[in-house]
């Protein structure tokens, strides 16, 4: 018995509603009739249909439309396309959109229940939503940024801590001598010394000043390559 398989007549025909309907309940079929599309929609969003028949040619909405919005919106019913007037165009269109068959006016009672037999047989087609890797988050401008910087101290570290050896002794120096300078400036005698000795410090000094500019200017040089380099690559990443 197929008393748990409910089917849906969509045909602005009421004799065949009636021939349909007669048929497939005799058989054990629960039909529910509509005269258009629109009523067969309403009906198919308030209850489950396991098979669908519909009318290729009715006033509104014709079968197409009917059957295209039933697999649209349940992809795995059924649907038997009935018509007297069949073309090529129309049975591609309804293949398109999954159309289990075609049955040809006039209907006998056997072409009935074997198409409903057919198609109910056909294996239910199941959607299987596969979980997807959530796409890994971009990384955040200012942590972009961060990153770059973080490279660029990493390679300019040895540079800098060299300059800095190279450099502390003579800011040493210069600080000592500032100092003394201000302790002189109090005595006149003291004064007099200073002077001479800040000459001569200058003297002496000159060659030692001219070879840490020497040696630190290929670091500035480099320091301030990278630095320009920082910017632009944070400037890039900013767009």
């Amino acid at each position: 018995m197929n008393a748990s398989r409910k089917v849906l007549v969509v045909d602005d025909d009421p004799a065949v509603r009636k021939s349909i309907d007669r048929v497939l309940t005799s058989k054990g079929y629960a039909v529910i009739t509509a005269a258009d599309g629109e009523e067969a929609l309403r009906k198919l969003n308030e209850e489950k249909y396991d098979l669908v028949y519909t009318d290729i040619r009715m006033p509104g909405m014709s079968g197409l439309e009917v059957a295209e919005q039933v697999k649209a919106r349940k992809p795995w019913t059924p649907v038997v396309i009935i018509t007297g007037y069949g073309t090529e165009a129309a049975e591609a269109r309804a293949k398109a959109a999954g159309v289990s068959a075609f049955v040809h006016k006039p209907l006998s009672p056997a072409m009935i229940e074997e198409s409903a037999r057919e198609a109910l047989a056909e294996p239910t087609a199941q959607v299987i939503a596969l979980p997807t890797a959530a796409p890994a988050p971009e990384a955040a401008p200012a942590e972009r940024r961060s990153a770059v910087l973080n490279v660029l101290l990493f390679f300019a570290a040895p540079f800098i801590g060299l300059a800095y050896i190279i450099a502390f002794p003579f800011v040493g120096l210069g600080v000592m001598a500032m100092l003394a300078a201000r302790v002189a400036a109090k005595n006149p005698t003291l004064k007099a010394i200073g002077t001479v000795v800040k000459h001569v410090v200058m003297v002496v000094a000159a060659p030692f000043l001219g070879l840490a500019y020497i040696l630190l200017f290929p670091f500035i040089g480099l320091a301030s390559l990278i630095w320009l380099a920082g910017r632009a690559l944070t400037a890039r990443t900013k767009g």
